[in-house]
């Protein structure tokens, strides 16, 4: 027995630092990526490469290639990214670790990254080619942003799930439109309008942004559309008049505070016996309901069924709500207002919620499967079951694991420049009433675009 309880104390101080969140573990890096100093935050990650594995290699490159982004190293910055991309590209499941995981807990498999962190991944990448004017380059990321959006379309086929991005379309658009080709870029408009219209206000409590309305006017009528022009004046309850940017424009994106990170929280189940081959695992308060079938004729005396009562470890998100809510543009007079584009924390919390009930059978099959060789262990030796149950206890833990540099949401507008020098400045306002005030130059030229994003830590 005194062994057990060295090796009792042994387990509990080995596996303590795995009930700590992914975000707590990284604790320098996010203290210092948060209070904007970018260069530790690089030099952190840089050091950290030499004990890199699988199992964090997609965020390893995603949080770099922000830091990158940031600190305007394009070019490196996409290197970064496009690693991130081949390895979620390339990923292929460790069957092993994949067992594994139902006897510890997801924490060891690789992470391979969210639904929208895939997106954001390649519109970094497009945000960072449009920074060096290599338009050719952010359509191939265009592309492969529509082959991501086809592929969640294939996945998900109820209207009710995040398989469609209307941001993303609009940033094509933008893109297509800059590089000169207006007849993909009202498609990429139009794709985008309606998908604002349909699915975001239900799932992301996001409207129609008005500069994409003008955008989408504006296509029509550089293509000549004139039914679709007149269409969309009706719907819009306008009257479109053209006006060139004679000396060109900037198109602003703001990356408004930072994404939610994953915590966990847990629920106990009651096991039901639902007779031969039939377990049921409920929870009465929260209305949950899982059913599963076991091998009754193998399952020995310490079977699932034995079993009466489990705790069992779940993924959640936690908000870090930004601290500005809003955001003006003004020059010489003229002020336009940042419209939001995407809720990345909305739609964070939406593919997690779309995939809990995959989440939720796993982890109950796991801590089933645990529970069930603690008590068969225990029968033979009441010491050593203990010993297990320890060890199930202290690895019973939700993967929180979350790319947790994006932004909590992002918002835009066009502005046109006068010729020459324009000093834009940007007005954001908290809701306390603070405002905090940051300026920008730009050189008018004619036909000349510039893209800029602004990232406010919190």
């Amino acid at each position: 027995m005194k062994i057990i309880a060295r090796l009792s104390s042994l387990i509990l101080i080995c596996l303590f630092s795995s009930c700590a969140t992914f975000y707590e573990i990284n604790y320098e890096f996010n203290q210092n990526f948060e209070q904007g100093n970018l260069e530790k935050s690089d030099q952190i990650l840089s050091k950290s490469k030499k004990k890199l594995t699988r199992k964090a290699t997609f965020l390893y490159y995603a949080n770099r290639g922000v830091v990158k982004h940031m600190l305007g190293e394009y070019e490196v910055s996409n290197e970064l990214l496009e690693q991130g991309y081949l390895f979620g590209e390339d990923y292929s499941k460790n069957y092993l670790n994949e067992a594994a995981s139902f006897l510890v807990n997801s924490t060891i498999t690789e992470y391979r990254g969210e639904d929208h962190e895939h997106l954001l991944l390649l519109y970094y990448k497009a945000i960072n080619y449009l920074k060096l004017n290599d338009y050719e380059s952010a359509l191939v990321e265009c592309r492969r942003l529509n082959n991501r959006l086809n592929a969640l379309g294939d996945k998900y086929k109820s209207d009710k799930k995040y398989k469609r991005d209307a941001f993303i379309h609009n940033l094509m658009g933008i893109i297509y439109e800059a590089s000169g080709d207006v007849n993909n870029a009202f498609i990429a408009y139009r794709n985008s309008y309606n998908i604002y219209k349909e699915d975001y206000p239900g799932l992301f409590l996001t409207t129609v942004p008005d500069q994409l309305k003008q955008d989408l006017m504006r296509s029509a009528f550089l293509n000549g559309f004139q039914d679709e022009l007149d269409f969309y004046e009706r719907q819009f309850e306008t009257k479109y008049v053209h006006k060139a940017s004679n000396e060109g424009e900037v198109v602003f994106f703001w990356h408004n505070g930072l994404g939610p990170v994953k915590d966990e929280w847990s629920i106990n189940f009651t096991v039901v016996d639902g007779g031969p081959g039939i377990v049921t695992f409920a929870n009465e308060d929260m209305d949950f309901s899982f059913p599963f079938s076991y091998d009754y004729e193998n399952d020995g005396s310490s079977s699932i069924t034995d079993l009466d009562l489990l705790r069992i470890a779940f993924p959640k998100y936690v908000e870090r709500r930004p601290t500005h809510a809003r955001g003006t543009l003004s020059l010489d007079g003229r002020s336009k207002d940042l419209e939001l584009a995407e809720n990345v924390n909305e739609i964070a919390f939406q593919v997690l919620r779309q995939r809990m009930v995959l989440e939720f059978s796993r982890s109950l099959l796991r801590a089933a499967l645990k529970k069930a060789t603690e008590q068969a262990v225990q029968s033979e030796n009441e010491g050593l079951g203990l010993l297990v149950g320890l060890v199930n206890a202290f690895t019973e833990k939700a993967d929180t694991r979350n790319w947790q540099t994006i932004p909590h949401s992002i918002y835009y507008t066009r502005m046109p420049l006068n010729q020459g020098d324009n000093k834009v400045k940007l007005t954001l306002k908290s809701e306390n009433g603070r405002n905090q005030i940051e300026q920008f130059s730009f050189q008018g030229q004619k036909g000349k675009t510039y893209f800029h994003t602004f990232q406010t830590l919190y």
